[in-house]
């Protein structure tokens, strides 16, 4: 590894970006007692991880170079249909959403308003996203987002152990729950000694030495259940309940709240937010007014200064920026702030009609493939839905392949079983 040399004049693409001089780096070096960056980097970094000799890179190209290059690449990119569903969505971005706030250094730049008193705008944004969130699972409190949706379950499932008085250590899950959502849950689950039970039918679940459940509103493929019943039997076996459900579904379906549940949480990705690659993408987490002090996170509140004026300060923050960091029980860095903004103005853009508008299309385009499967000789494992069709085929690797090579995205849900939203 040799000693970097200047790169390039002034002006240049790599000089303008990258920043330190030979002069910098040297003058680095000798703060720190050694004698070039090479000394550093071997001082720095295990040997086995080390490559010897230059690298053999192009020469330094401008800017318009690299703008057309990059334009070039993109070409090669085919665009594809997703239908995968599972909480991720294609969706449209308003063009003045996008321009005045995923594009807006103002907003994109701050992960935490840490000065309420000069953050107020951006409060009032996270209030409208927490006050999106209770109307539409119909309960008391929303929290200003989380990580993703996969994070919240877990964040859902710490706050039942430590809501409920139950001595049990068994959290029921509903099966036909995202396989991310899953995932998660195990990994937080092993080593607090919670112990998952997955469970496929919710009339037969034996809630007798459980503290917490957790079920899926719709189901990950696509089932629309009456849930209410369920929710009810665990109540009466003191069990806390969580609903994982969606928002845009939430426009025409019963709300968690209504259905009897305790905490609610889901995504916000549909609400305007791009596929980013996969995400993470804002989640929401909501709950009865007496899980408030259990509830992960921050959590915007209405109150009023010195001259009575009405103010929005971040409330329940001890967790927060006031705590040790070991102690704190969420990373205020990862709610994923601008995100829950622009679903809060995908929501305020188009209005309570304008969402319900977009959810019924979802729905009658769903009924539409739906009839076109059933017409084509396919049988539908559900007889309700909302968005996500569950479709049982002879060999679901060979139409998942098919489908790929016609820029359809599907899901494989098992050998005989494929799923699209």
């Amino acid at each position: 590894m040799a000693e970097a040399v200047q790169i390039g004049p002034e002006g240049d693409f790599p000089r303008r970006h990258l920043g330190l001089s030979t002069a910098d780096r040297r003058d680095m070096c000798a703060a720190l007692g050694l004698a070039n960056t090479e000394e550093l980097v071997r001082g720095a970094l295990p040997d086995d991880i080390i490559v010897e000799g230059r690298l053999e890179l192009d020469a330094a190209g401008s800017e318009a170079e690299i703008l057309a290059r990059a334009r070039q690449l993109a070409r090669i990119s085919a665009p594809r249909i997703p239908l995968i569903g599972t909480g991720y969505y294609g969706t449209h971005t308003p063009a003045v959403i996008q321009r005045a706030i995923l594009e807006n250094p103002a907003w994109y730049t701050a992960y935490t308003p840490y000065q309420p008193e000069i953050s107020q705008g951006r409060l009032e944004m996270l209030l409208n996203f927490q006050t999106l969130v209770a109307e539409l699972t119909g309960l008391a409190l929303a929290n200003a987002s989380l990580l993703d949706e996969a994070t919240a379950a877990a964040e859902a499932m710490v706050m039942c152990r430590r809501s409920n008085r139950s001595t049990s250590n068994v959290f029921v899950v509903d099966a036909d729950t995202h396989p991310q959502t899953l995932a998660v849950l195990g990994t937080r689950a092993e080593p607090v000694g919670i112990e998952l039970r997955l469970v496929d039918d919710l009339d037969a679940v034996d809630l007798t030495d459980a503290f917490g459940a957790l079920v899926s509103h719709p189901s990950s493929t696509g089932a629309i259940r009456d849930l209410s019943g369920f929710i009810g039997r665990c109540h009466s076996a003191g069990v806390t309940t969580v609903v994982a459900t969606d928002l845009l579904a939430l426009m025409v379906l019963r709300s968690p709240g209504d259905l009897g549940a305790d905490i609610a949480i889901g995504s916000a990705q549909r609400f305007g937010v791009p596929m980013f690659g996969g995400g993470p993408h804002a989640a929401f987490i909501a709950c009865r007014e007496d899980l408030a002090r259990s509830l992960p996170g921050r959590l915007v509140g209405v109150s009023t200064d010195t001259e009575g004026r009405p103010a929005l300060r971040l409330a329940l923050q001890t967790r927060e920026q006031h705590i040790r960091r070991e102690r704190a029980t969420s990373n205020v860095c990862t709610a994923q702030a601008l995100l829950a903004v622009t679903a809060a103005a995908y929501a305020m853009w188009h209005g309570p009609e304008g969402l319900r508008q977009i959810a019924n299309r979802v729905h009658v385009l769903a009924d539409r493939f739906a009839s076109a499967l059933t017409d084509a000789g396919y049988r539908l494992v559900h007889d309700t839905w909302f968005d996500t069709l569950c479709v049982d085929v002879a060999d679901a690797e060979a139409l998942h392949r098919r489908s790929h090579d016609r820029g359809l995205d599907l899901r494989a849900i098992s050998p005989t079983r494929i799923g699209l939203s």
